[in-house]
Order: C-alpha cells, then structure tokens, then sequence
C-alpha cells in the first residue's frame, strides 16, 4: 500500500507506473482515491467541529436551566439534537467512503523499481544470470513422477482416493530425500546467521490481507470454515505477522528469518503435462528467508537471497538461472522479483523454484509494522525468498541426478542427512 502523500504529490507518477503494469482500467482509480482522501479530511474536519460545538452548548443548557430561562434552554436543546443528526449523518458517511478509500489503497500497485523491465506478462521475464552445466545426458532422462516411482517413492493413486487430484504420498528413500532437503536448507541458512522460525500454519484475514492482493487471497489461500482462519500457502504469510502492531527498534535490524512450514495452495486453474505428478500440488512443505530492514539496506539483501538460493542449487548439483521479472508480471505489492528456475534435462529447459521479492514498505505499511528511528517512526522494508520448496525442487533433483541404470546419485551435501548414503538404487 502506498502513502497517501505520495499519491497526493505525483498522481502522474503512480498512474504511470499502473501503465507500465498494462494497467490502464485501473488509472482512475487514482483521482477516485485524491478525491476520498480530501472528502475523508472534510468528514473529519467537520466532526471535530460540531463534537467541539456540541461540548460547548451542551454546557450552557445548564445554565440556562439554572436561570430559569427554560425556553432558551429548549432552543439550544434543539441545536444539540440537531447537531447529534447530523454527526450520525457524517459517521455513515465516514464508514461507507472508508471502505471504498481502504479497498482503492489496497489495489493501486506498489511503485515499482526503475530497473524493472517492461512487458506485458512472463513471456517477456529478462534472463539476467546462468550457473552451472547443463550438458545433456547421454541417455532419455524419464519423467521425474516415474523416477520416483521406480524408486519406490511416489503413490499418486492412493493419494487420489484418500485425498483427490494434486496429492502425494512419498514413501522410503524418496521421503528421506525430501526431508533432508529441507533439514539441509534449514542449516544452510542458519549457517548465512538467519534465525530458524517454525510459524503458525493458519492466521487470519487480517494478516493475509496485509501481505497480499486480494486477487491472490481468492486463488490461493484455503479458508477455514466458520472461522477467521486461513490456511497458509506459505511460511513468509505468518513470519511478517509476527511483527504486525510492532515497534522495532532500529538497532535490532536487519531481521533475518529462515521459517518452515508445510504450505496449502487451491493451484486453481489448468495446467499442462509437464505440471503433473508432483510440479503443482495443493500440499507443500518449504523453507523461505523473510528479512525486514532498513530501506536503505534493501537493494543489498535483495541481491543477497537469490544468490543464496543459486548457491543451494548448485550444491546440489542442480544448473539454474535467474530471470528479472518484468512489469506486466510483478504482483503489485512487489518493487522488484527474481525466480531462480532450476535446469530440466528431460524438458529441456529451465523451470521456477525460487522467487525473491522486494515489497518496499508495502507490507509493514498494511500490518503497522514499524522502526522506531532517531527522528521518529517508519516503516521497514520486507523481503523474501524461497529456499527450497519440495516436492517441485524434488523434480529438478530427481532428473539431475538420475543416472542411465534408474539409480540416482545423492549429492556430497545431503549425505549426512541421509545416514552417509550416496546413491538410491530402484527397487
């Protein structure tokens, strides 16, 4: 959310930025909101007014009355009521133009960097960074759900019954793997100094609001039923909550989280084949990165999270590249955003399995989350990142690593979470 002074001061700019987002519907918005603001100062202007009025005659009834002068105390009486009419008249008018001033705010996208590319959607996302070798095997690598399986790891039909579409079972060495991906990015980024946060897993709508766009509320986020509840479609959502209503002292930053939880996401919409077997499912567990900072600090950590997800990778042995995401495809709390998308040698091509995100001050302005400064309060900047995210980074590992025979090779960095092994072998 933006501040409302700086919509005041630069309609151009925030209109230009909408455009730049291929955002033209929204462009009225903007005067819409100007227009508000100003109705919202008078609404209140003219409360405090009549409330200060009403003190101050309501004081005189009894003197009057005292005097005996009962006539002119009816009169002022009337006066009183009339005044109470009238705030009754302002305070309706007050919530209806709230809701409308609060629902335009939460629309007008953040304004985003000047280093952003411009483009119409994903098809038009600049490739900026390759590491690693994506020489191709001299062998057909099979599709990664039917790696798993020859491994004895995967149960998509089971899951079906119990559960429908979009479900898994893991079993046996393939669970063991997905397991020590996570335990291994946990230690990876407490070793880069990060604080381990195990969160809630549901927060309420207040939260979720607060760290993202309605649009993606609808398609994402699983509501409880009868309850103020929702289920979390990732770890970053009830992190950056734990700070909401906050003061922080500005000596305590930067705030630097790596959190766990499983992740519930609707995925509504179709998909193609290269999305089946476990690419995009309902249920997930991941590691992210959550940092709060100073604004001036935030272009740093911004380049500091997706290079520390290039370093996982490819430890791992896993190639990947880093594509900047262009306007047309930047959610609207974002300043700026980079996937890391992990190499397919069976596809032939690169897939996303990070995203680090810059949200400027968008976050911590919705959750009042503020720095307690020398020349006062402000808002810090929020940022995050995906550390791993199996099952779907599991698809970049299993076809990496498979070897002609079915086998797949365990890398030297999982082997002390998988008890020393260094290979699985089909079964």
């Amino acid at each position: 959310m933006l501040d409302i002074k700086v919509i005041r001061a630069n309609p151009e700019m925030v209109k230009e930025n909408m455009r730049k987002k291929f955002q033209d519907e929204r462009v009225p918005l903007v005067d819409e909101v100007i227009a508000l603001d100003k109705e919202l100062r008078e609404i209140q202007t003219e409360g405090d007014q009549l409330r200060s009025k009403r003190n101050t005659t309501s004081k005189e009834i009894g003197k009057l009355m005292g005097a005996g002068k009962r006539d002119e105390a009816e009169v002022i009486k009337d006066e009183v009521r009339n005044i109470g009419e009238r705030l009754t008249q302002l305070e309706a008018d007050l919530v209806e133009k709230q809701a409308r001033y609060k629902e335009i705010m939460f629309t007008i996208p953040n304004i985003m960097d000047d280093s952003v590319p411009i483009g119409k959607d994903d098809t038009e996302n600049v490739v900026i960074e390759t590491h690693g070798d994506i020489s191709a095997k001299d062998f057909e690598v099979p599709y990664h759900a039917d790696i798993m399986t020859n491994l004895g790891g995967l149960d998509l039909e089971s899951a079906r019954k119990t559960s429908g579409s979009g479900f898994y079972y893991l079993l046996g060495d393939v669970a063991r793997i997905h397991s020590a991906v996570i335990s291994y990015a946990r230690e990876f980024m407490i070793a880069k100094g990060f604080t381990y946060v195990i969160p809630p897993y549901m927060i309420r709508e207040e939260v979720v609001s607060g760290v993202m766009s309605f649009e993606e509320m609808d398609n994402m986020m699983y509501k409880i039923e009868g309850e103020d509840l929702y289920l979390i479609g990732t770890s970053e959502h009830s992190t950056i909550g734990r700070y909401m209503d906050s003061i922080t002292d500005k000596d305590q930053l930067p705030q630097t989280l790596t959190s766990f939880s499983p992740c519930f996401r609707k995925e509504v919409g179709a998909h193609g084949i290269e999305e089946r077997g476990v690419y995009r499912v309902h249920q997930f567990e991941k590691q992210e990165m959550v940092v709060l900072c100073d604004p001036k600090d935030s272009k740093e950590w911004f380049d500091k999270l997706y290079k520390y997800s290039v370093e996982l990778f490819l430890s791992l042995d896993i190639p990947v590249q880093v594509i900047e995401c262009c306007s047309g495809d930047l959610a609207d709390l974002k300043v700026k955003s980079v996937d890391v998308e992990a190499w397919s040698p069976r596809q032939g091509k690169y897939f996303e399995v990070c995203s680090a995100s810059n949200l400027g001050e968008a976050q911590a302005r919705r959750l009042k989350i503020r720095v307690a400064g020398e020349e006062g309060n402000y808002y810090p900047h929020t940022l995050n990142n995906t550390v791993v995210a199996p099952p779907r980074m599991l698809i970049a590992f299993f076809e990496n690593n498979v070897n002609a025979d079915g086998s797949v090779n365990i890398p030297e960095a999982l082997r002390p979470f998988m008890g020393g092994q260094t290979i699985i072998n089909p079964k």
